[in-house]
């Protein structure tokens, strides 16, 4: 079987039943087959009764073929797609505390700035840095602030919905 690093990442959204147990049956359903799951998110939708899921996984066409089938066989599933080859629109969320001094403060804040991040808790030795956007973009402003010295770091894993408008050109 191929290393991780050279299977396809894939996101896979799934509408499911808001019940008790669901999301242990989901991640229960990968630990028991051994597929990893790189990135899972979970909220409520328009209707408290249905949670949508978002999980990012990696495998071949075989692999994500079985996970999708499983997916479907679950009792609270109610509609399971791969947006990989779908036209879909995906953010994550950081919020990365980094040591500061009063020389460093305004340098990081202005990659800050430039990454369009917003600074949200100030302290003597600390900024804390709100990131949204792209899994590039949370990656790459992580890897700006690392040279600080990055104390503290929580990221929401990938969020995900397919898009509706499709251009011509697709």
């Amino acid at each position: 079987m191929a290393s991780s690093d050279q299977l396809k990442q894939h996101t896979i959204s799934l509408s499911v039943e808001n019940h008790f147990g669901t999301l242990n049956r989901i991640a229960g359903l990968f630990a028991a087959k051994g597929y990893n799951i790189d990135s899972l998110t979970v909220g409520e939708t328009e209707d408290a009764a249905i949670s949508r899921m978002t999980i990012v996984t990696r495998g071949d066409d075989q692999i994500i073929e079985q996970i999708l089938k499983q997916l479907n066989k679950l009792i609270d599933t109610i509609k399971v797609v791969d947006l990989t080859d779908e036209a879909f629109v995906d953010r994550e969320l950081a919020l990365v505390k980094v040591q500061c001094t009063p020389l460093t403060r305004m340098e990081i804040m202005q990659i800050s700035e430039i990454f369009r991040t917003k600074v949200v808790d100030v302290s003597a030795k600390t900024l804390t840095i709100e990131a949204t956007g792209s899994q590039l973009k949370v990656d790459a402003i992580i890897n700006m602030l690392k040279p600080f010295g990055i104390k503290e770091l929580a990221r929401t894993g990938r969020v995900a919905i397919k898009r509706e408008f499709q251009s011509e050109s697709q």
